[in-house]
C-alpha cells in the first residue's frame, strides 16, 4: 500500500503573531505562525478586513516568532526558533510575494528537546541583538548589524548558559543605545535535584536575572539576578531609553513580572512597585483560586505608552506606569474589556487590536478609546504601603471589577477557525449535495460551536431577490461609456424580447435606450469609446451616443445564431453555418469584412478574447460546432478567417470562453491565454491557446454537473475570472498567483454574469427562474465554507442515527458547575443571607466564560442536532455532577431490534490521576422519530467510559481497562462478558463480524474476537510498538488506520493467514494456548505505512468525496487541519510522485532549516506516504527548475502540472 497525503485545509490555530513593517511600506501587516505553517496577513485599514498575502509550509514545528528592525532601518524582519536546531532570519520580498531567508545559523541538534534554543526569542528593541534560549540551561545571543552594502550580518554565537536552570520566560529590556540587555525568568533546581526530603524543592527561589551583551569586549554577562514571586509566569518589556532629540527619557526601562493574582514593575536598583489583577465578583466563583496573566502587549504612543494584560479568563487591563524620567512613581491597572483568550496580542499603529484566540475564531478589533474616561476603578501602587510590597510574600487584598459588553473595543473582522477539532464525521446529509459534507465538533467551553464544512467558495446575497416578467435566457450587464467605473444598464433577453433595466438608487426599467425590445438578444457590448452594441437573431444595432441607430440587417432567409464581441470586434455565426467579422475603424464604424467563412457544420458557440490594452484587435477566434470538434480562426489582417487549428471533443460543445489569466505555474510573468470549452454532457475542457502559433496544448478536463455547461467572463478582485454554470455553479480565478477552481455555495442558477456598481463593486447577477438575485464572494482563496452553531459546553463525541438525519452529542466541562448544581449553591447561598449580584449571574456564558469551581465539578449535557437545518433540537442536562465520555447508537436483538441511545457518564471524575466515584451507562429509548429522548435505565460500572459501539445485537463497552459485552435487561443492561487484560484505557473501537479492534490509550491498536459457543471475548493480535492512540478507522477486515497523541498516522495490517486461522476457530481454544510474544500477544501486526502530519489527529474516516471517486482515508486534527491520504492506483504513479518529492526535497528546502525526510519521520522513519504538499510546490518552482525536474522525469512541465492536479480533484475535488 503506497499513500499520497494532501492537506484539504491548513491548520487554523494560530500559535505565535508578530506585527511590523515586513514589506517595507508605511503598512503594517502581521505575520502568523499556524504551527507548521507561516502567513502573512494583511489588514485593510479602511474597510476593516484581514486578507492572507501569502502563506507558506514549513515543514518544521514552529516554536517561537519575534519582528524585529535594525536601527534607522524601514523594514522589519521576522526570526524564527524551531525544531531545526537553527535561528532563522526572514524577510518578506514583495516582488516576489515570498519569504526569504537572509540567515540560517545552525546551533543544536534537530527535534524540540529541552536543552536545545528555541523555544523562546527575545529581541533588543533597537534592533541590535537576540537572545534565543531553550527550556532548560542554554541560551545564546546573536549581534546583528550592517555591512557595507547594507545588508543585515548575524555574529558568531555568544553563550549566556546556566547550568541546571529552568527558564520561564526571556524578553528584551529597553535601554535605549546602552548595552544591550535580556531579562530572564529562571529557577535553580540544583539543590532540589539532590535532596530526598523535597524540602528543598519547595524552598527553591524564582529568579529574575538581566543579562548584559558588552558590545565592546563581544560577551555576556549576568550582570543582576534578584528572588522575585515563586509564582510569576510571564515578563513584559517596559521603554526605556533617552529620545534621541531630547534630554527626556521614553520610559524608566525595566519589566513587568505578571505573577498570580499580581503585577510587579522591576528594574536594577529601582524600587518594585506591585498591584493586584482585579478579579470578577461572581458568586459562584471559587475564592481561593488564582489568576495569572496569559498574553501582554506593550504599545507606544508619542510621549506615552500602555500595556495590556489578559487574564485567563479574558479579561483584557490596561496597565500604566506614571515615571519622572528613570523614576517609577506609580503602577495602575484597570479593567478594559473582554475578548477571547489570546495565544498572542498585537496592537497596530492604525488602532487596531488583532488577538490571535487560543481556541476558535481569531478577532480583529478596533480602538474606540482608550478607557482613559470611563468609570472603571483604577488600582495604583501607591494605594498600598512600599508600593505594595511591604510583605512581598503575602498578597495584597483583592480588589474586583464587574465585566460589561465591548466599550473600548469594536469587533471588525473576525479569521475563522476550526481549532480545536475534538471530534467530525463525514457524510452526505444535506438535501441537492452531491458531496459529502465535513461535520466537526470544534471549540472549547462555552464558546464551542458545531460546525458544517462544504466544499466550496461562500457567496452573500446582497439584495432581495427580484421577481422579472418571464424566465429570462440570458442576461448581461453594461457600462454606458469605456471609462465609466460602474455598469449601467442590465439587459435580460426573453424568448420574445428584451427588457433593459437601469441601475441607480434602485433598479427600474427603462425605455428610451436604443435597445431593440421585440427581439431576443444574443449578444450586448459597450463599444468603442461611448456606443453600445446589440445582437439580436435579425441583426445588429450599433447605438452611438447620441443615440443614433446603425443597423446591420441579416440576408434574407437567415438568422443570426451565435454571436461574440469585444470592445473592437464582433463575430456573428449564421444559420447557414457563416462566419461574419467586423471590426471598430478608427471613426468608430463598424466595418464587415468582406469574405465570409464557411464551416459546413452549424455552430453551437463562438468566443473572442479582450482586446489588449494599446492593441486594435485579439488574433483568435475559436468556434465550436455540431461535429464536436473546435476550430481556432485566425482574425489576423494577413489571414482572416482562417483556420489555425482544430480540437477534437467528446460532445457537442455548449460554451465557449477565452480569457487571458495569470497562473505562474505555467507563465512567472504574463497571463496565459486559455480557451475554456464546456461541453453538453457537463464537462469543462481547459487548453492553453499559444499566443505566436494559435496552436491548442496541454488540455485538462474537469467534470461539472450533469446540465450543459455555460462559461462567462468577469472581474474578480481586479483579475479576469470563469463563472461556469452547470447543475452546480463554479468560478475559476486566480489567488497568490495561482489558478483555483472551486464551486460557489448557492442553489444552480441558469444564467449569471459580472455586476459592478457603486454599492457592490464586485458583484454577481444570478438568475434562477424568474428571479434575479444580486451576491458577492467574500473571501477568494478558501476551500471549505462553514456554518456554524453555539454549543453550551466542551463537546465529547457525537454519532449519527442510521434511521434519522439527527445527531446526537455529548458535551462536558471540568471544573464548571451544571445548570441544577448552580441553582442549588445559589439557594444555599441566599439561605445564608449572603447578598447575589444579579448581574454577574446573568453574564453571556459565550462571551465571558463561566465561573472556574473545584476539580472534581462537571457540567454535562446530550444534545440532539438537526444538520440539515443546523439547529439544536433538544437539549438534555445531566444531573448530579456526572460527565459524558461515550456514545452508541444500538439496535439490541433481545429487544426485537430497537433502536437505543446508550451514553456513558462518570460522576466527580478527576482527570489526573483518573478516577471518578462511579460510572454509569444511561440507556435511553428514541421517541417522536429520534427528536425526544427518554431515560430507560441507568447501569452502575466500576470506571470511567471511555469507549462504545453496536457490536452483533448488544453493546461493546470499554470500561477503564476493560472490554465488555453488555446485552439489555429490563431494570439494567446485564454484562454477559469481560476482558480486562488491556494495558491502560480503551479509547476507540471499531468493529467487523466477531471481530473488535481496540484502541489502547497508551499501547496503540489491539485485535480482538468474540467466540460466541464458549462466550469468550479474546486478544490474538497486537503492536510491536507502544503509541499513544487517539483515533482509529478500519481500513478493511485486516487493516487498521490509526492517529497518535504525537502527530502521526500509521496503517498497520494483520497477515490474512493469521486471520483466516482465527475466524476458522470455532471456540478459540487454539489462541488461548499459543505462546504470547514480546509479553504481548500471539500474533503481530505488520506496519505498512507511516507518516507525521505535524497536528493530533482526532478523526480518521474512510470516505468516497467525489461522486464514483475512489475511497479515501480523511484525518481531522486538533489544530483545525482536515487532510486526505489516497491510495495509488499503479506502481507506475507510485515511482513518479516519490521521485519527483525526493528532487523537490533538494530544491524546496524548508524555510526554517529543517530537513524534510526528518520532519515526516520525526519519531519513525516515514513509510510509504508521499507529502502531496511538497509536490504541490512544484507550481511555485521557478521555470528553469521546473523544467530540469521535468526533464529528470522524462515528462514535459505541463504533464507533471497536469498529474499534480489530476491526483487532487479525482481524489478530493478540491
Amino acid at each position: 500500500m503506497h499513500l499520497y497525503n494532501l492537506t484539504l485545509q491548513s491548520p487554523t490555530a494560530i500559535c505565535h503573531a508578530i506585527v511590523g513593517n515586513f514589506s517595507g511600506t508605511r503598512q503594517q501587516e502581521i505575520i502568523v505562525s499556524r504551527g507548521t505553517r507561516l502567513e502573512l496577513l494583511r489588514p485593510d485599514t479602511q474597510t476593516g478586513k484581514i486578507s492572507t498575502v501569502l502563506a507558506n509550509d514549513v515543514f518544521g514545528s514552529i516554536r517561537s516568532l519575534a519582528a524585529f528592525r535594525l536601527t534607522g532601518g524601514t523594514k522589519d524582519y521576522a526570526i524564527v526558533g524551531s525544531d531545526s536546531g537553527r535561528i532563522v532570519i526572514l524577510e518578506y520580498d514583495s516582488k516576489t510575494s515570498s519569504f526569504v531567508k537572509v540567515h540560517l545559523e545552525t546551533f543544536g541538534k534537530s527535534g524540540a528537546r529541552r536543552i536545545v534554543p528555541g523555544q523562546y526569542l527575545a529581541t533588543d528593541p533597537k534592533g541590535r541583538s537576540v537572545m534565543i534560549s531553550a527550556m532548560e540551561k542554554a541560551k545564546l545571543v546573536y549581534i546583528l548589524n550592517r555591512d557595507a552594502a547594507a545588508n543585515l550580518t548575524i555574529s558568531s554565537p555568544l553563550e549566556a548558559h546556566k547550568n541546571n536552570a529552568i527558564i520561564h520566560h526571556i524578553v528584551g529590556v529597553d535601554v535605549g543605545f546602552e548595552n544591550p540587555m535580556y531579562a530572564a525568568l529562571e529557577v535553580d533546581y540544583t539543590e532540589a535535584d539532590q535532596d530526598p526530603t523535597g524540602e528543598a524543592f519547595h524552598n527553591t527561589e524564582k529568579m529574575l536575572t538581566f543579562y548584559e551583551l558588552d558590545l565592546g569586549l563581544n560577551h555576556v554577562v549576568r550582570k543582576w539576578s534578584e528572588p522575585t514571586d515563586p509564582r510569576a509566569n510571564l515578563l513584559v518589556q517596559v521603554p526605556g531609553g533617552q529620545l534621541a532629540n531630547s534630554t527626556r527619557f521614553e520610559g524608566p526601562s525595566g519589566v513587568l513580572v505578571c505573577c498570580e493574582d499580581h503585577v510587579i514593575y522591576r528594574h536594577m536598583d529601582a524600587p518594585q512597585h506591585r498591584v493586584p489583577i482585579p478579579r470578577r465578583r461572581h458568586p459562584l466563583e471559587e475564592k481561593d483560586r488564582g489568576l495569572i496573566i496569559v498574553a501582554a502587549v506593550m504599545h507606544k504612543m508619542k510621549g506615552a505608552f500602555f500595556f495590556l494584560l489578559q487574564s485567563e479568563e479574558g479579561d483584557l487591563y490596561k496597565a500604566t506606569i506614571e515615571h519622572e524620567d528613570e523614576e517609577v512613581k506609580a503602577l495602575k491597572i484597570k479593567y478594559f474589556d473582554t475578548v477571547p483568550v489570546a495565544s498572542s496580542l498585537c496592537i497596530l499603529k492604525s488602532g487596531f487590536l488583532f488577538v490571535a484566540s487560543e481556541f476558535g475564531n481569531h478577532h480583529f478589533y478596533q480602538f474606540q478609546k482608550l478607557g482613559d474616561d470611563d468609570n472603571e476603578p483604577e488600582w495604583s501602587s501607591t494605594d498600598y504601603d512600599s508600593f505594595g510590597m511591604r510583605d512581598p510574600s503575602s498578597p495584597l487584598p483583592s480588589v474586583y471589577f464587574r465585566p460589561r459588553p465591548l466599550d473600548n473595543l469594536a469587533l471588525a473582522d473576525q479569521l475563522s477557525s476550526l481549532d480545536p477539532i475534538i471530534d467530525s464525521k463525514v457524510l452526505n446529509v444535506l438535501p441537492e449535495s452531491d458531496t459529502p459534507q465535513i461535520f466537526a465538533a470544534c471549540g472549547r467551553g462555552a464558546k464551542s460551536t458545531f460546525r458544517t464544512l462544504r466544499h466550496g467558495l461562500e457567496i452573500e446575497q446582497l439584495s432581495a431577490p427580484s421577481p422579472l416578467p418571464g424566465i429570462p435566457n440570458a442576461v448581461w450587464t453594461t457600462k454606458v461609456k469605456e471609462d465609466d467605473p460602474f455598469h449601467r444598464y442590465i439587459v435580460l433577453s426573453f424568448v420574445n424580447g428584451t427588457l433593459v433595466l437601469q441601475i441607480s438608487e434602485d433598479i427600474e426599467e427603462v425605455q428610451e435606450t436604443g435597445f431593440l425590445s421585440q427581439e431576443p438578444t444574443l449578444a450586448v457590448q459597450q463599444i468603442g469609446d461611448d456606443a453600445l452594441l446589440q445582437v439580436h437573431p435579425r441583426g445588429i444595432r450599433h447605438i452611438l451616443a447620441d443615440k443614433r441607430v446603425n443597423e446591420w440587417k441579416v440576408p434574407q432567409g437567415r438568422t443570426i445564431v451565435r454571436a461574440t464581441t469585444n470592445k473592437r470586434q464582433v463575430v456573428v455565426a449564421l444559420s447557414s453555418a457563416e462566419l461574419v467579422y467586423f471590426e471598430l475603424d478608427l471613426e468608430g464604424q463598424l466595418n464587415e469584412y468582406q469574405d465570409r467563412k464557411a464551416l459546413g457544420s452549424t455552430v453551437l458557440a463562438l468566443s473572442i478574447g479582450e482586446v489588449a490594452p494599446g492593441r486594435q484587435r485579439t488574433p483568435y477566434l475559436a468556434v465550436g460546432c455540431e461535429d464536436q470538434t473546435v476550430r481556432i480562426v485566425s482574425l489576423d489582417p494577413d489571414n482572416t478567417l482562417e483556420i489555425i487549428s482544430l480540437q477534437a471533443l467528446t460532445a457537442p460543445p455548449s460554451s465557449i470562453c477565452i480569457a487571458e489569466m495569470l497562473d505562474t505555474s505555467i507563465d512567472k510573468s504574463q497571463p496565459t491565454m486559455f480557451v475554456n470549452i464546456g461541453l453538453q454532457n457537463g464537462v469543462l475542457l481547459r487548453t492553453v491557446l499559444d499566443p505566436i502559433s494559435g496552436q491548442l496544448t496541454d488540455t485538462r478536463t474537469r467534470f461539472l454537473g450533469t446540465r450543459p455547461v455555460k462559461l462567462i467572463r468577469m472581474m474578480v478582485q481586479g483579475n479576469p475570472s470563469i463563472l461556469a454554470l452547470s447543475s452546480r455553479s463554479w468560478l475559476n480565478y486566480t489567488h497568490q498567483g495561482l489558478l483555483h477552481f472551486s464551486p460557489l455555495i448557492s442553489e444552480p442558477w441558469n444564467h449569471a454574469c459580472g455586476l459592478a456598481a457603486e454599492q457592490c463593486p464586485e458583484g454577481l447577477i444570478g438568475i434562477t427562474g424568474n428571479l434575479l438575485k444580486i451576491f458577492e464572494v467574500p473571501r477568494l482563496g478558501t476551500k471549505l465554507m462553514q456554518t456554524s452553531m453555539p454549543l453550551s459546553y466542551t463537546p465529547r463525541k457525537f454519532v449519527t442515527h442510521p434511521s434519522n438525519h439527527y445527531f446526537y452529542m455529548i458535551e462536558a466541562d471540568h471544573r464548571v458547575m451544571g445548570e441544577d448544581a448552580a441553582k442549588a449553591k445559589i439557594s444555599e447561598l441566599t439561605g445564608k443571607g449572603k447578598a447575589i449580584d444579579q448581574d454577574m449571574l446573568e453574564l453571556a456564558p459565550e462571551e465571558f466564560g463561566r465561573p472556574k469551581a473545584a476539580a472534581g465539578t462537571w457540567a454535562s449535557c446530550i444534545r440532539i442536532i438537526d444538520p440539515i437545518e443546523n439547529k439544536t433540537v433538544k437539549v438534555i442536562e445531566l444531573d448530579n455532577n456526572e460527565a459524558a465520555f461515550s456514545l452508541a447508537v444500538v439496535s439490541f436483538s433481545a429487544r426485537g431490534s430497537e433502536q437505543f441511545l446508550c451514553v456513558g457518564t462518570a460522576a466527580s471524575t478527576l482527570l489526573a490521576p483518573r478516577s471518578c466515584s462511579s460510572g454509569y451507562i444511561r440507556t435511553y429509548s428514541f421517541k417522536e422519530n429520534g427528536t425526544e429522548l427518554e431515560l430507560v435505565h441507568k447501569t452502575e460500572v466500576d470506571d470511567v467510559p471511555t469507549a462504545m459501539i453496536a457490536f452483533q445485537g448488544r453493546l461493546a463497552a470499554g470500561v477503564g481497562k476493560a472490554l465488555r459485552i453488555y446485552e439489555i435487561g429490563k431494570k439494567k443492561l446485564l454484562r454477559k462478558v469481560e476482558n480486562n487484560t488491556f494495558g491502560s484505557a480503551i479509547v476507540t473501537l471499531n468493529t467487523q463480524g466477531s471481530r473488535i479492534i481496540v484502541g489502547d490509550m497508551q499501547e496503540s491498536v489491539v485485535y480482538a474476537v468474540y467466540k460466541a459457543p464458549e462466550n469468550r471475548l479474546l486478544i490474538f493480535a497486537d503492536d510491536s510498538q507502544p503509541r499513544w492512540t487517539t483515533a482509529t478507522v478500519m481500513v478493511d477486515y485486516v487493516t487498521v488506520a490509526a492517529g497518535d497523541k504525537f502527530g502521526n498516522i500509521f496503517v498497520n495490517r494483520l497477515d490474512s493467514k493469521v486471520s483466516d486461522q482465527v475466524d476458522e476457530d470455532p471456540t478459540g481454544a487454539g489462541i488461548l494456548h499459543e505462546k504470547s510474544i514480546l509479553m504481548g500477544s500471539p500474533h503481530k501486526t505488520k506496519l505498512l505505512a507511516h507518516y507525521h502530519v505535524g497536528d493530533i489527529v482526532t478523526g480518521l474516516h474512510k470516505i468516497s468525496l467525489v461522486a464514483g471517486g475512489r475511497e479515501v482515508l480523511l484525518y481531522t486534527c486538533l489544530h483545525g487541519t482536515i487532510g486526505i491520504l489516497v491510495p495509488f492506483v499503479s506502481k507506475e504513479d507510485v515511482d513518479f510522485i516519490s521521485t519527483l518529492e525526493q528532487h523537490m526535497r533538494t530544491e524546496r528546502l524548508s524555510l526554517v532549516g529543517r530537513d524534510h525526510l526528518a520532519w515526516r519521520g520525526y519519531y519513525v522513519p516515514v513509510k510509504a506516504t508521499v507529502d502531496g504538499d511538497l509536490c504541490e510546490m512544484f507550481a511555485r518552482l521557478p521555470g528553469p527548475k521546473q523544467s530540469s525536474i521535468a526533464g529528470e522525469l522524462d515528462r514535459t512541465v505541463g504533464e507533471v502540472l497536469k498529474k499534480l492536479e489530476q491526483l487532487r480533484v479525482t481524489a478530493s475535488g478540491f
